[in-house]
């Protein structure tokens, strides 16, 4: 009986229990939940394009604004010290493997030739470009002609530069010009004659005859300009004016500080000079070569390709081209109308790696007394 009312009453309880839980208003409970999404923030730092130092043979005033617009294009500090290009040579190999030089940069092959020791073979990305002819087969060409470059390629051409003979029209006429430079040791040129024997390309023509006459009559050359009362000069610009004003009848230059003049001339106010390719070819009409090289020690090798890539570019090229007539080395750029057509020069075949002695044509010069 205890048994059966135990049993009640947790049945009543239970009951109860039930009747209390369904007439309860159920309480509604909010669990706010603060969720944190972890967002991964990158940020992009821009890398330090870092330093390029040129020691450069070539004037500011031609080629400052292109290595400007390299600087602005890449981001790369440059800092260029200028000079003439025999002497850079000369503090080049004074430095030694402690010069803070990255790149040579040189007006004629002789003086980038004299520091070949100190000069690393550039790589085949730079020498060399990749072509499809028409039936789309690929193959490498060289990015400049074989002649303007290194054959071991050590430096590599920016720009051809020809020899020339500058001569004023007032006094001379085309045909009165000799065939050949030996022509000028007649004595019916004394005192007509300009020559800038310090200039490093009237030095680089020195080691070229030398190349092609030997030494001896070479020497006997520039003995016999000297006695015919030739004058001096310190570069090829006062020559090119010189002869306009009629001050010398010839000057032996490079063929584009003419078309400087040409151009600054005021309209109607006619130029009287002009260039002569001497057409019996020889050293007198050769076509050099302005050259960079990157050196061993570079301490910046990889902005020094960089800008030989971007002077045998297309852009650097038609800058030259049409800015200081010099001549492109690329194909697809076009000379300046001005200019005389590589076709229409007899150029000699003299080998311009064989013009690293530009130190023996000084001294021959300063034998000869014309040249301190």
């Amino acid at each position: 009986m205890e048994i059966f009312k135990s049993i009640f009453r947790l049945g009543l309880l239970g009951g109860l229990l039930a009747v209390v839980a369904c007439s309860a208003e159920p309480e509604e409970v909010i669990v706010e939940k603060e969720v944190i999404k972890e967002v991964e923030v990158i940020k992009e730092v821009e890398k330090d394009p870092g330093n390029l130092v040129i020691y450069s043979g070539r004037k500011e005033s031609l080629v400052g604004p292109i290595i400007e617009q390299f600087e602005d294009s890449t981001g790369i500090n440059v800092e260029v010290k200028y000079g003439s290009s025999a002497p850079m040579a000369a503090l080049l190999m004074e430095e030694g493997d402690k010069t803070p030089a990255d790149i040579f940069y040189a007006q004629d092959p002789g003086a980038i030739g004299s520091v070949e020791n100190m000069l690393q073979p550039l790589h085949d990305h730079i020498l060399l470009k990749e072509v499809t002819d028409d039936d789309g087969k690929k193959s490498m060409v060289d990015v400049v002609p074989a002649w303007a470059k290194s054959p071991q390629g050590l430096w590599t051409g920016i720009t051809g530069r020809a020899r020339v003979v500058v001569y004023n029209t007032a006094t001379v006429s085309e045909s009165d010009l000799p065939a050949t430079m030996q022509g000028f040791c007649d004595s019916k040129w004394n005192g007509r004659i300009g020559w800038a024997p310090s200039n490093s390309s009237f030095q680089t023509m020195i080691t070229a005859m030398r190349a092609e006459w030997g030494d001896a009559a070479t020497k006997a050359w520039i003995e016999c300009i000297r006695d015919n009362g030739a004058k001096v000069y310190p570069k090829n610009t006062p020559q090119v004016e010189a002869a306009d004003k009629g001050e010398i009848d010839v000057g032996f230059v490079n063929q584009y500080y003419l078309y400087k003049f040409t151009l600054d001339k005021a309209a109607g106010d006619a130029l009287k000079a002009r260039n002569y390719h001497p057409t019996g070819g020889g050293p007198g009409s050769m076509v050099m070569v302005s050259a960079a090289g990157i050196l061993k020690s570079a301490a910046n090798e990889e902005n020094a390709e960089k800008f030989i890539e971007f002077m045998t570019s297309k852009v650097a090229q038609s800058y030259f081209a049409n800015s200081t007539r010099e001549y492109p080395l690329v194909s697809g750029v076009k000379k300046h109308p001005m200019i005389t057509p590589f076709d229409d020069i007899n150029k000699p075949s003299i080998s311009l790696a064989s013009l690293s002695d530009i130190e023996g044509s000084a001294q021959m010069l300063k034998d000869a007394g014309v040249l301190e």
